[in-house]
């Protein structure tokens, strides 16, 4: 589990293709100087477990399904930079919402506006999960835990201020842009135990 609040933005530093699935390489923030072989860390939101690493970087392995989900293409992200969180340890303060790494789906951007201090993204969300985003909620973007600021038909606008933009890569977003998108779990989980009393 992850909070949405952003530790650190590296690069993707390589990528080999594997059978049905990818192997990349992040560069290793030096404050991230607790990982463990096998820990879960998030990356632009898609939780992703730690393969290896050394002083410099982070091995990952993104298996078919969230190539699938995400239609991601690695080869083509070496340079990119992605939102770095580690997962939550109990005790830990919850400055976002509970996040579970799980995407669901991509999202297009629509808006991407800078109006004095404050930075507008409205994006377009799949349709099937319109039943867990509502006004004040909670949506995580590139992981990224935001509020919902306005829904209207499937755009979900949100508001960023100048340290959400500092300190992560949703300020470089253009119109456009794909964003991973997860709505709140909690939501889901709801919606899913009202479907099953229901049958």
């Amino acid at each position: 589990m992850f909070s949405g609040i952003v530790e650190s933005v590296m690069p993707i530093v390589s990528s080999e293709e594997l059978q049905n699935a990818y192997r990349i390489k992040i560069k290793k923030p030096s404050e991230f100087n607790d990982i463990k072989l096998g820990d879960s860390i998030a990356c632009d939101g898609v939780c992703l477990t730690v393969e290896a690493f050394d002083l410099e970087q982070m091995t990952f392995a993104l298996a078919a399904e969230t190539i699938k989900v995400l239609q991601w293409n690695p080869q083509s992200w070496i340079g990119k930079k992605v939102n770095l969180e580690r997962s939550l340890r109990f005790g830990d303060r919850i400055h976002g919402h509970l996040v579970t790494g799980h995407v669901d789906s991509l999202g297009t951007v629509t808006r991407a506006a800078l109006e004095g201090e404050s930075f507008f993204l409205d994006v377009k969300v799949q349709d099937s999960i319109l039943p867990y985003v509502w006004k004040k909620g909670s949506v995580t973007l590139n992981g990224v835990s935001l509020t919902v600021n306005e829904l209207s038909g499937n755009i979900v606008s949100v508001c960023l201020i100048p340290e959400t933009m500092k300190r992560t890569n949703l300020g470089e977003l253009k119109v456009g842009s794909f964003v991973n998108v997860e709505p709140d779990y909690m939501a889901r989980a709801i919606q899913r135990s009202l479907e099953v009393r229901k049958n």
